[in-house]
């Protein structure tokens, strides 16, 4: 059975956003990889395990 993704909503300021965003499309990736690619990279550095292939829609 295949998961669906889950929705994570994050409130920042507008302006962190635009640079967030503008620094993201310099590197030719979109926000939303950039953040799930945090967000794996902070499971691995706390030792968190999550079922393989889990998170690697890109």
């Amino acid at each position: 059975m295949e998961d669906k993704p889950a929705r994570l909503t994050v409130l920042i300021d507008a302006e962190k956003k635009k640079a967030f965003e503008a620094l993201c499309a310099s590197q030719d990736i979109t926000a939303s990889q950039m953040v799930r690619q945090l967000i794996r990279d902070y499971l691995v550095k706390h030792g968190i395990e999550y079922p393989p292939g889990a998170g690697h829609e890109e």
